[in-house]
């Protein structure tokens, strides 16, 4: 069976089509496209359509499939008129209009709103995009990016629950719409049906459109080669979510006070996390620099570690200058300041590292639950420095990769959904353990 997963990150998308059965597990990557966000008179935007244009690009150099799923980042969403069109483009999650969401979680009830949400105060959550919104007046319906595509692509509209479950606006312990803290800061008649992953939305051109975990994250844990329950996940990316999976929220004031989230993932499992600022600060470094990431990797191998800062202090969530942001923080907090690139460099890996380590210990602790291993999947698993740095830091084997495990995940909901694979959570991931090559770090002494 070949089925097409359609992939967006925050730089860039892809189109994925993967040839699926008991034994196989093959991936190819037929299209792959920008992602520009667009500065418009002073707020910043996703360029939807041109994001379209390349899944409707991708899908076409992909062929012949029997199935397409959709995945991308959390928390946007694209707002419709009674007619079902677009009230123009995405506003981007680093847009500054949420600047002042702290004094909406006043306004909200924090406990509240954690006890019925389980998720972690993230000042660009969709409820505080939503309170800072002034086109809610206009809109018929509100569709989160993927399945905006998903409508554009069949007609239909829904929202696929995994997704839906980093709004801030759905109760994770029922998987509904928590339609009371919804009439806090708009009409729940926004919100459309929710649908599970494995669900066929519909059709394009005859062939099934079906939801996968449309959060990235929640297809790139279902991709995670483990053997047992007894792990820990880092989805490292842009983003780094580090966590554990369990079977039910855990909604403990503990958990609200350590920022640690509740996301619904496949199954009926729940992804206990914390979301790290990631490979972000790297990314606007390089870019900054126009340098090669490898070389630069290299050289920070060779330094000692000497400085280390606070990855998710919010003076880094905006783009621009990371660099003499870095050195700024590395100043205020009385930290040798980094000299030059490679030492930047080597402090960013070196925070990210403890930070991970962190994450962790505080997943360990809040849950109860026990870890044997860390996984880390996604781009970051090609980070040699950052996986052996995780693995010192922790003090537990990293197993890297599969890099493409978001892509992964996608697919094999689909199969499945399809009737090309059958089984559990762990029998898919058995299919990825046998097919899938992984690296592995034991953390040093």
């Amino acid at each position: 069976m070949r089925v097409a997963a359609a992939d967006l990150g925050a730089a860039s998308g892809r189109v994925i089509v993967g040839a699926v059965g008991p034994d196989t597990l093959e991936l190819r990557e037929c299209h792959r496209f920008p992602n520009r966000p667009v500065r418009i008179a002073g707020t910043l935007h996703w360029d939807i359509l041109a994001l379209y244009q390349g899944v409707l690009d991708g899908l076409r150099a992909a062929g012949p499939v029997d199935g397409i799923g959709i995945d991308s980042w959390a928390v946007d969403y694209g707002l419709l008129d009674a007619d079902g069109a677009l009230l123009g483009n995405p506003v981007h999650y680093r847009d500054e209009r949420t600047a002042h969401a702290r004094d909406n979680l006043e306004r909200l009830g924090a406990a509240e709103l954690y006890a019925t949400t389980g998720l972690q105060f993230l000042p660009f959550n969709t409820i505080h995009q939503l309170a800072a919104e002034p086109r809610l007046h206009l809109a018929h319906r509100l569709l989160l990016i993927p399945d905006l595509l998903a409508y554009w692509l069949t007609g239909e509209i829904g929202a696929e629950v995994t997704n839906a479950s980093t709004t801030q606006l759905l109760d994770v312990r029922t998987r509904t719409w928590a339609t009371a803290l919804i009439e806090k800061v708009a009409d729940p008649a926004l919100l459309p049906p929710l649908r599970e992953p494995g669900t066929v939305v519909g059709r394009h051109d005859g062939t099934p459109v079906i939801a996968v975990g449309s959060h990235d994250t929640a297809s790139a844990v279902a991709g995670v080669p483990a053997e047992d329950t007894r792990f820990a996940y880092i989805s490292c990316g842009t983003w780094s979510l580090v966590g554990v999976e369990l079977d039910a929220p855990v909604l403990t004031e503990a958990g609200r006070a350590a920022n640690f989230t509740n996301e619904l993932g496949i199954d009926g499992t729940v992804r206990y996390l914390r979301n790290v600022m990631g490979l972000w600060l790297l990314q606007e470094c390089v870019r900054e620099w126009d340098a090669n990431t490898a070389d630069l990797l290299e050289a920070a191998a060779r330094r000692p570690r000497r400085a280390v800062i606070d990855p998710d202090d919010p003076v880094f969530l905006p783009p621009g200058d990371m660099p003499g942001r870095i050195v700024a923080a590395c100043e205020r907090a009385g930290q040798p300041v980094p000299e030059d690139r490679p030492a930047i460099v080597r402090c960013v890996v070196d925070s990210l590292a403890d930070a991970h380590r962190r994450a962790v210990q505080d997943a360990q602790s809040l849950s109860g639950k026990e870890i044997d291993v860390v996984h880390i999947v996604g781009g970051g698993a090609r980070n040699a420095l950052l996986c052996q740095l995780t693995a010192d830091a922790c003090g537990l084997p990293v197993v890297a990769g599969p890099v493409e495990a978001t892509a992964i995940g996608n697919v094999l909901v689909q199969a499945r959904a399809l009737g090309a694979l059958d089984g559990d959570l762990n029998r898919l991931r058995a299919l990825v353990r046998a097919t899938q090559p992984v690296t592995r770090y034991q953390p040093s002494a």
